[in-house]
């Protein structure tokens, strides 16, 4: 793991983007460009051999079965969800605090999401609360490890076993996070990832992925996302377009070999990050279940707009993660819940704010972003 004195140390800066994703391509680039060449050649545009190896490698990665390759995290979402059965009829629990596409993939089954409030010290979903929603309509149970951070998956799984719940990961934000010796996303029945660009491990576009450790299911969802066809032109249910592109395939084949060492870097930049904050009236991120990979770097403050724009002033980029809790969110007005049932997920919502952290994330760029939290407090 990096230390903080590790970081490259460059010429003084005077504007730290958010996020700066060449630093991701940049070392994949030669090699890449030139497979690019041969599979542009090949035609191998949508699912192939691309594919395929990229499929191998993360089931290898992940330590599971069968991975499978799509359009989105959302569309991995959205058929992990038809594979366990739900459906019209039937609840899913999910957390408020969390990006939307997890309630969506519910909704396109039919199915009612029931939000639950997050932990204080995580933002992950608070399976006590979950427990208190449940009814006999509940079906499966959605934790997002939110940030990077795992959820607490004894708890999770606990519950499931104890009301027979089906559990779908929502591991888009936690490729290469551990809990107890096993990969995030390879504890619940399946697994599901999104590889937008500025996720940990970033495609050239949209792509996602699905890992379960269950055959069957494994080969429904691949012909779900090819338009259902078990046979070319034979179509056995209602299937999607959810093919994964092979230049993603292709693209995050390469950079999932950097995957390991980018996932340190990280924990060094965050470890950087806390040892200049930590005597700040600011909630630091940190490790309360088993690991983190920082996705986000997330800060906590109810002067959170104030600091924001202190920071924006100083030419230092910063991100709201998530500012509208679902359970406040417009399109959700017509479920039956209590709104101010959900207190720490509306803490989460008004005092958030990501901090710049990134692959290639230099010791000046830390340094002028550290800075600027201090004099807006009167430390510097």
């Amino acid at each position: 793991m990096k230390a903080a004195s590790s970081l490259r140390n460059v010429a003084p800066v005077s504007r730290v983007p958010f996020a700066d994703l060449s630093h991701q391509w940049n070392p994949i680039a030669t090699e890449a460009m030139a497979e690019l060449r041969q599979l542009f050649s090949d035609s191998a545009f949508s699912l192939g051999p691309w594919v395929e190896r990229f499929e191998q490698s993360v089931a290898g990665y992940l330590g599971t079965p069968h991975a499978i390759g799509v359009n989105s995290g959302t569309s991995a979402l959205h058929l992990a969800l038809i594979a366990a059965g739900i459906g019209p009829g039937d609840e899913v629990l999910l957390p408020s605090h969390t990006f939307i596409a997890t309630a969506w993939a519910v909704l396109y089954v039919g199915a009612t999401p029931v939000l639950c409030d997050v932990e204080e010290g995580s933002g992950t979903i608070d399976v006590a609360d979950a427990e208190r929603r449940l009814s006999s309509a509940t079906k499966a149970i959605v934790p997002v490890h939110l940030y990077g951070q795992p959820a607490d998956m004894a708890a999770v799984e606990s519950l499931a076993q104890r009301h027979g719940l089906t559990v779908i990961e929502d591991a888009a934000q936690a490729i290469g996070a551990t809990y107890d010796g096993r990969r995030a996303g390879t504890l619940g029945k399946f697994g599901c990832f999104s590889f937008y660009p500025a996720k940990n491990l970033g495609a050239a576009g949209e792509a996602g992925l699905v890992v379960t450790s269950d055959g069957a299911a494994a080969a429904r969802m691949r012909a779900l996302r090819h338009h259902a066809q078990s046979e070319r032109y034979v179509h056995a249910e209602l299937g999607f377009n959810y093919r994964m592109e092979g230049v993603q395939g292709l693209v995050l084949d390469h950079k999932l070999r950097l995957l390991p060492d980018w996932i340190e870097e990280r924990k060094g930049l965050a470890n950087a990050y806390a040892e200049r904050l930590s005597h700040l009236p600011l909630a630091l991120p940190r490790v309360a279940h088993k690991d983190h990979v920082f996705h986000l770097y997330v800060v906590r403050t109810p002067e959170r707009d104030a600091l924001r724009a202190f920071l924006q002033e100083r030419g230092i980029e910063t991100g709201l993660h998530y500012p509208v809790p679902l359970h406040r969110q417009p399109c959700f007005s017509a479920l039956d819940l209590d709104r101010d049932s959900f207190p720490v997920s509306d803490r989460y919502a008004s005092e958030c704010l990501s901090l710049p952290l990134f692959t290639g994330m230099d010791k000046a760029q830390l340094d002028y972003v550290c800075e600027g939290v201090l004099a807006y407090y009167g430390k510097s």
